[in-house]
């Protein structure tokens, strides 16, 4: 017979040896006071339990205080193990996996989008990206049954003018709404009007967009509506990347084989690689 070390009594049963469990049951109150007891403040050693709510270190989430005062104490003594675990969180979280690209799944089909661009199309009414294929379905159906014409996903009119098209973008940006800024961004950069699609880019990208964040190391690296910076440039690829654009992420790799440093500039390849980036992978056909 087999013997299971856990906590409880020994019985015999039929002739086979087994052992009764126990469950200890605690309250939840009590389960989060004891944790609570374990955090205190790094500066005056405070415990962050009943009124005493401590905030955690933004940069390195490794220490909490009570108070800024308490912060700016213990910012000399703190200062360099900051910088090292931020540091170290930081690439953690660049060389992280994403779970999809930027543009993600189609919401109607919930397929994965083309990170091409191609075979997809941007709703100005409520800013989704839709496949090809949904798209298509959608406007058989509309013209089998003589319906109007309308959005896929919002079922919104599909605006017949360049007016009514930029109209949706300008409700869109009000409500903002990144994508649209984005977008419009490029609208103005095509006009000639750097400064204007700078501004677009930098509130988009304030708000999460990949391909703000795209656009503005492409500003950064041309100096067009703003000075020229490598490490700003830099900076914006990195966080479209993690955002999930894989050409952003293909030219890191790029920038890291360039400055010799080929183990981060082949696992950038291998992330665009397998987001379905043709040009990361033919990258690691030459690498290996």
């Amino acid at each position: 017979f087999g013997l299971a070390f856990c906590p409880g009594r020994w019985r015999l049963h039929c002739g086979v040896l087994s052992q009764s469990y126990c469950f200890i049951t605690m309250s939840t109150d009590s389960v989060e006071a004891e944790i609570a007891a374990d955090i205190y403040c790094a500066s005056c050693g405070i415990a962050g339990v009943d009124d005493i709510k401590l905030k955690i270190c933004d940069a390195c989430d490794l220490v909490h205080y009570c108070s800024d005062e308490c912060k700016q104490d213990h910012s000399p003594k703190h200062e360099q193990l900051c910088k090292e675990r931020a540091a170290e969180l930081r690439e953690e979280l660049l060389f992280r996996q994403p779970e999809s690209s930027h543009v993600g799944d189609c919401p109607i089909c919930c397929l994965p989008l083309s990170i091409s661009g191609k075979r997809v199309a941007l709703m100005s009414c409520c800013s989704k990206w839709i496949c090809d294929g949904c798209d298509h379905a959608n406007g058989v159906r509309q013209r089998r049954e003589n319906l109007q014409a309308t959005c896929p996903f919002c079922r919104h009119r599909v605006p017949t003018t360049h007016k009514e098209l930029e109209a949706n973008a300008m409700k869109r940006i009000a409500a903002n709404d990144p994508v649209a800024m984005a977008q419009l961004g490029f609208t103005r950069e095509n006009e000639g009007d750097y400064d204007s699609a700078f501004g677009l880019w930098t509130k988009a990208a304030e708000l999460g967009d990949a391909i703000a964040h795209w656009s503005l190391s492409i500003a950064y690296a041309k100096g067009e509506g703003v000075e020229a910076d490598q490490a700003k440039k830099i900076y914006h690829l990195e966080e479209a990347a993690i955002a999930g654009h894989p050409q952003s992420r293909h030219n890191l790799g790029y920038y890291e084989m360039r400055s010799e440093r080929y183990d981060r500039g082949v696992k950038h390849w291998i992330i665009a690689a397998n987001l379905g980036y043709d040009e990361a992978m033919q990258m690691l056909k030459e690498c290996y």
